[in-house]
């Protein structure tokens, strides 16, 4: 029989992260002009999954914040916000296809399985971009980005960084990772 993970944080956890999240939200308002934490935290004390959720992106490193807003869906999307590549989700190559294919030295994981796991969304090369106009991430990691599905059938995947003032997109082959790669998260609350 195999275990469940209980995706629920106890009350104290919960107010530990609520003011976590709040001040990171307070000092970082450039990130998300325009939005009340009041109105944040009322879709978060109804949401206490996405809290969990936002639990796991906090602490492998992420450090969550509000980076979006969709009105039409009264949706807001929380995004890592760490100045490099999250510590707690790097080493890891891109799928579980790419880390059963290593034959030698496989690494721990992976980022697809830790972001299903999480509950959160790998970044789409867009949404990094965008998460690049508000401030300069990974100036010295790089993050895995959801390939395309004709990119990842020939084996490889995409990451993505920030050089010389500019976002760049590489390939590498899928089955790669290197200890300055993991991945951003993106969590829609």
């Amino acid at each position: 029989m195999t275990k469940s993970i209980k995706k629920e944080l106890s009350s104290e956890q919960r107010e530990e992260l609520l003011k976590v999240l709040e001040a990171r939200f307070e000092k970082n308002m450039h990130r998300h002009q325009g939005v009340e934490w009041t109105n944040v935290q009322a879709k978060l004390d109804a949401n206490s999954d996405k809290l969990w959720s936002l639990n796991e992106m906090e602490i492998t490193g992420g450090e969550p914040d509000v980076f979006d807003y969709n009105e039409e869906k009264d949706e807001y999307v929380f995004c890592d916000c760490s100045a490099e590549t999250p510590k707690g989700r790097r080493s890891v190559c891109y799928d579980r296809e790419a880390l059963e294919s290593r034959k030698k030295h496989k690494p721990e994981n992976n980022a697809m399985d830790m972001v299903t796991a999480m509950g959160i969304e790998l970044l789409t090369e867009e949404q990094y971009r965008a998460l690049q106009t508000l401030e300069e991430f990974d100036k010295k990691t790089s993050s895995w980005v959801q390939t395309p599905s004709d990119i990842r059938e020939l084996g490889g995947a995409l990451f993505c960084d920030y050089r010389f003032g500019h976002v760049f997109v590489y390939h590498n082959g899928a089955e790669s990772y290197y200890a300055a790669r993991g991945f951003r998260g993106l969590l829609r609350v």
